[in-house]
This record gives C-alpha cells, sequence and structure tokens, in this order.
C-alpha cells in the first residue's frame, strides 16, 4: 500500500516550495532520518528526511518544479509493504543539457571513488550536473571541506555557470527563490518607518577579556551575548508591531546575519540570554558555517526575535541595516579599530572603538527607547565581565 509525500511546511513563512533534487532514486529504499529531497523555500535550501523507513515509488514533482504545501510530490511504501503498485520505475527526466565531452583518462589509476554523499551546497551540485563536473573529483574550499559555486567553476575550467556571464552577455542574473524571497522581504521592510541611532563603544575591554578566553571568543559573540542581555531589560525592543498592538516575543532568540553563497541568510540562536558566552560562540560557528553549506533546518532560521548584521570584519566602520520584519529593531555593527580617543585625564588615548547602529521600528520604538537600550549594550561591552559567565 502505497502513501504520498506532500510538500512539507520547511520555514514558517513558506506558501510553496521547489524541488531542488532527489536524493533517493525511484524503487530504491531509505532509512529513517535519510535525506529524501533537496527543497527549495522562501529562507534556504533545505534537506527533508525520511520520518519512517520505505520506498521510493513515484516522483509527482521532477527537479526544478514548484508545488504549494501539502501538495503531493511523490508516493511511497512503508517498510516491507509490497510495491506492486509502483509507478515509472525511473526518475521523470529533466531538460537535456548538453553532454560534457568524454574526460580523457590519465594513465595512472584514477584516485578511489569517495564513499557517502559528496559535501557540496546544492547550488554547487546543480551547476556541476549543468557543466559536467564530477563533484568526487573537486576539492571543496567552503566551510568543512565542502564544494562551493565558485570550486565548481574552478573545476570546469573557469568557465561561469548560469547567470555569472560578464556584463558584455547582456543577460540579466536569474534569481533563485531564496534571492527572490529576500528581495520580497525587504521591499517589504521598506514601507516601515524607521530611525537610525548609533553609538561608539570602547571594546577594549572586550580585548582583554577575548585574550583571556580559550577559545576566544569572537567580537559579534560578545555584542550577541550583550544585545541578549540588554532585550532582558528592554522587553519592548523584544516585541514586535501588530494593528492590534505590540506582541512581546516569546523568548529572546538573536538571529546572526550571514552571507551565505548567493544569498543573506538569518539563522537564529534561541534563547540567547540564557547561554553562555562559549555556547553562544559555538553556536554562532556551526549556524554560519551550515548557512554557508546550505545545510540549515527549517528550525535554525524560524522565531528570531531581534537581529546583529556585523559587516566588521570586511573594514566597514559603520552603516545602516535594513529591519528585519516584524521585528522592531536591528543592530548594525562596524568593525573594532585603534582611534583616538578623549582619555579619563582630558588626554588623546588610543582606544579600540566600534560603531553600532540600531535601525527601529518607530511605530513600536521611540527614541529614548532605543537610546536606553544602546546605553545598555554600551555599559555590559565596555564592562564585560557579565558576559563571561
Amino acid at each position: 500500500m502505497s502513501v504520498e509525500l506532500t510538500m512539507p511546511r520547511l520555514s514558517d513563512s513558506m506558501e510553496e516550495g521547489t524541488v531542488a533534487k532527489w536524493l533517493v532514486d525511484v524503487g530504491a529504499s531509505f532509512e529513517k532520518g535519510q535525506p529524501l529531497v533537496e527543497i527549495d523555500t522562501d529562507k534556504a535550501t533545505m534537506e527533508y528526511e525520511a520520518e519512517k523507513a520505505g520506498t521510493l515509488l513515484e516522483i509527482l514533482v521532477p527537479e526544478g518544479e514548484t508545488a504549494p504545501i501539502g501538495a503531493p510530490i511523490a508516493r511511497v511504501a512503508g517498510q516491507g509493504e509490497a510495491v506492486a503498485d509502483a509507478g515509472p520505475a525511473v526518475r521523470p527526466p529533466r531538460p537535456a543539457a548538453a553532454p560534457a565531452p568524454a574526460p580523457v583518462q590519465p594513465a595512472a589509476p584514477p584516485p578511489p571513488a569517495a564513499t557517502g554523499r559528496v559535501n557540496a551546497s546544492p547550488v554547487a551540485r546543480r551547476l556541476a550536473e549543468q557543466l559536467g563536473v564530477d563533484l568526487a573529483r573537486v576539492a571543496g574550499t567552503g566551510p568543512g571541506g565542502s564544494i562551493t559555486r565558485a570550486d565548481v567553476e574552478t573545476a570546469a575550467g573557469g568557465a561561469p555557470g548560469p547567470g555569472r556571464a560578464g556584463p558584455a552577455a547582456g543577460a540579466p542574473e536569474s534569481l533563485t527563490r531564496v534571492q527572490r524571497a529576500v528581495a520580497k522581504h525587504m521591499a517589504e521592510a521598506a514601507v516601515v518607518p524607521t530611525f537610525a541611532a548609533e553609538i561608539e563603544v570602547d571594546m577594549t575591554a572586550c580585548t582583554e577579556l577575548r585574550r583571556s578566553l580559550d577559545p576566544a571568543p569572537s567580537y559579534n559573540d560578545l555584542v550577541v551575548k550583550a544585545c541578549a542581555l540588554a532585550l532582558r531589560d528592554h522587553p519592548r525592543v523584544n516585541s514586535h508591531y501588530t494593528e492590534e498592538g505590540f506582541v512581546a516575543g516569546p523568548a529572546i532568540n538573536v538571529g546572526i546575519a550571514v552571507a551565505a553563497e548567493d544569498a543573506l541568510l538569518v539563522p537564529v540562536i534561541h534563547d540567547a540570554d540564557r547561554k553562555s558566552l562559549a555556547e553562544i560562540a559555538q553556536e554562532a560557528r556551526e549556524l554560519a558555517e551550515k548557512a554557508r553549506a546550505g545545510r540549515l533546518a527549517p528550525a535554525d532560521l524560524d522565531g528570531g526575535t531581534f537581529t546583529v548584521s556585523n559587516l566588521g570584519m570586511h573594514g566597514v566602520l559603520r552603516f545602516e541595516a535594513i529591519l528585519n520584519t516584524p521585528q522592531a529593531a536591528i543592530l548594525a555593527v562596524g568593525a573594532v579599530t585603534p582611534r583616538p580617543a578623549v582619555g579619563s585625564d582630558g588626554g588623546l588615548v588610543v582606544r579600540s572603538l566600534l560603531s553600532a547602529t540600531m535601525v527601529s521600528d518607530h511605530r513600536i520604538l521611540y527614541g529614548a527607547d532605543s537610546a536606553r537600550f544602546l546605553a545598555r549594550v554600551k555599559e555590559l561591552l565596555e564592562a564585560p565581565a557579565p558576559l563571561a559567565r
């Protein structure tokens, strides 16, 4: 007896999904927890794992096609059940790509084929298939050795992938589902009335704290922890606006903006105020690696109540970020750099300074609200002992 596998809801805002790649062939068995299909959602490309063991009988939505949430995308049979009612024994074909020329076999024996699934981002997988690149022979330069789009293009002899043609080609760069969702989200945020407030923070004490810890947290980890503690004291900043009134966040969940491959993602550190600095540092690194490798789970992206966006690693001193609606505020963090400052004796000294700009939804936060929150963040970063607990 077969049952229908339906398009899963992989994010809180998802309405439909596009099948990026089937990971199991028709007629093949799979185990509970085994990835079955990669789905392009409005937030990222995510793997959907089998909820129980079974056999894939028929694919109803082939790669590249879109279906709404709850629509059948495949038929499966449970483990040990008869599969006589299976549909076509082959996967529905994708549009044919030009066949790659047969590689010249080297005189020496080729390296042994890698076992297991190649660690590559979904974008890299699709590009490799289009360019005829064998991912098993590509050295990954991404997080954890994952293969990125740039690695595939290099392996293909520098051939640009779809949408990567130079300006002379004159063709617009096609957008992925995630890029379209980000663009739509930014356009929606642009209509919210916002204002910006900036502070300058002396990070000298934080620099000394980092030297005393092993492993050393990043400056951004310290900022996230400071914001999480400040949100406890200023719960309205952890709220969002609705026509019916202000809605308090159910927890203090701080999102960290990550520039992933061809997308901007905001994975979330949940209950950040209840986690130690070491836990925040480890989780932030893991989330960033998963985001760049295209391996974020739905829970990693949902539930954010406040966002920190940091461009300091790129040498940017200060900037204003676009509000991550429906959140009430976002903090844009610049680089920590040695700059002249006035010392306690009135003399000129060199201190490690950081500029941070908070963009707030003026419907829920007023100038004094943002100023008080920023003052608390500044206080925590300039006397960071509470952050190390």
